[in-house]
């Protein structure tokens, strides 16, 4: 009678497409709000690899198009892969240490290879387990992934410090006036800006940071053009570029840690958007979505990328813009993959001078130990072992960053895990879980609650908001 369509007959806000200009406006939104997350992880790998500043470029550009085919996976899907929600998938921020800890551990081009190598097995890995992950998930619940967080976000503070002082400790200005004066600068100007400004401008103020930072860095003198007048308007990230993946047992663990770690962060990720949305994350949603993510991570070193998960400040985009479709975000990822295919786009982020990046890194990396402490608050510290975990954890996923120099005497090979105090904190969060939390229970009445990720009364982990980058916690879940 009033011309509606019928409630059953309907299309969910999700599958809804929108028109063409605001498909792309609120796409492209996605992608200035992760684009800075998407590559300051190349940014710290390559050159611990050995890269020149046009390599980097270029690992930039290759993380940007994995990022899009990853996005278009877990948005469209095919057969049993992919969410089918409004997720935003790029290089997680999980992986950045311990590969970071494979490449010194590598000769000088050898390192991508390996790392590749072990992401390609971890993917693998992660897609066969991602039917069983799901069933799987109470045993990670918040005071695991709170303290992996937490030490993710602290075991990159110190590359933020780095770069404030120039990055080159052998450089005669390492450290100089110059350089931490023009990082304080941007760390206050990323403060003002996430402090003054609203909305979509807020979403980006760490980018926006990044672009005052340069501009004033240029006639200070530590802004170089060199690798930008040596990029190409297209071109495509050449299959292989770094060499053919080498397969490194110590590696693959570590690796293989930092995937189990970000189908937990995801799944995390999947119960909160599906809330939002109005669309309720079952038990298929989370296979499909993990799929998704593994399928991607796998596909990434043949194109010179790294592992993928979902970026969480884009769940709080969602949430804050109310606009759910799918295909808003699958846009997103078209746009990605064009950027990917645009060196002279990675070549711009490659201007921004150490300084000014380690300036706004303080503030990301930050948030990242902020998103951890945000989620450990959900896991009912006050009861049973909780704490004993989070202190056994931490203390032990600090060492690397406290006393580079404490496992110097130790197998070289076990140097990859051990160096990385994620998979270390990681790793001890599980077991003490499982020892105090599961079969070391004293009743069923005084076990302490663990704040499972399934609990509807209990937050899902808070993830970040860099694993994107550009933005804050999100109100939903950050990582």
């Amino acid at each position: 009678m009033t011309g509606q369509k019928p409630e059953g007959d309907r299309k969910h806000p999700v599958d809804e497409t929108l028109p063409p200009l605001k498909m792309f406006t609120s796409g492209l939104q996605h992608v200035a709000a992760m684009y800075a997350g998407v590559v300051a992880p190349p940014m710290i790998v390559g050159p611990a690899c050995g890269l020149s500043a046009t390599e980097t470029a270029f690992l930039m550009g290759a993380s940007l198009f994995t990022a899009g085919i990853a996005t278009l996976l877990q948005t469209l899907g095919f057969w049993k892969v992919g969410a089918k929600l409004p997720f935003v998938n790029g290089v997680s921020f999980a992986g950045v240490t311990p590969m970071v800890a494979i490449g010194k551990s590598q000769s000088p081009g050898h390192a991508l290879p390996v790392i590749f190598g072990a992401v390609i097995v971890a993917g693998v890995l992660g897609f066969l387990l991602a039917p069983y992950f799901s069933k799987l998930v109470r045993f990670f619940p918040p005071v695991v992934t709170g303290t992996v967080i937490t030490l993710i976000g602290v075991s990159l503070l110190p590359v933020a410090f780095n770069w404030s002082q120039g990055g080159n400790a052998q450089a005669p200005d390492y450290g100089s006036l110059t350089n931490i004066g023009m990082a304080a600068l941007t760390f206050v100007i990323v403060l003002v800006l996430r402090r003054a400004l609203r909305g979509f401008l807020q979403q980006i103020a760490i980018l926006l940071g990044l672009v005052a930072g340069t501009l004033i860095a240029i006639p200070v003198g530590i802004t170089h053009f060199a690798a930008l007048g040596k990029a190409s308007l297209i071109g495509f990230p050449t299959p292989f570029h770094f060499g053919a993946p080498q397969f490194d047992i110590a590696a693959i663990v570590s690796m293989c840690i930092v995937m189990l770690v970000c189908m937990t962060e995801s799944t995390a990720d999947m119960l909160a958007l599906g809330k939002i949305v109005g669309r309720p994350a079952d038990e298929r949603t989370i296979e499909g979505g993990l799929r998704a993510d593994t399928l991607g991570t796998a596909l990434s070193p043949l194109f010179n990328g790294f592992a993928n998960s979902a970026f969480a400040q884009n769940i709080g985009l969602v949430a804050m813009t109310k606009v759910r479709s799918r295909y808003v975000v699958a846009t997103g990822g078209l746009i990605l993959i064009v950027l990917g295919l645009c060196p002279v786009a990675a070549s711009v982020i490659s201007l921004v001078p150490l300084p000014v990046l380690g300036g706004a890194g303080i503030v990301l990396f930050g948030s990242v130990a902020a998103s951890g402490i945000q989620t450990l608050a959900s896991a009912a510290m006050e009861k049973g072992d909780n704490a004993l975990i989070v202190a056994a954890a931490v203390g032990i996923g600090l060492i690397p960053i406290a006393a580079p120099d404490f496992y110097h005497a130790l197998p070289k090979d076990l140097l990859v895990v051990l160096d990385s105090g994620i998979s270390t904190g990681c790793l001890v969060a599980i077991v003490l879980n499982l020892a105090f939390n599961h079969f070391g229970s004293r009743d069923a009445e005084t076990a302490p609650d663990t704040g499972a990720p399934g609990d509807p009364e209990v937050a899902p982990p808070a993830r970040l908001a860099t694993e994107g980058g550009a933005g804050e916690p999100a109100a939903a879940p950050a990582h």
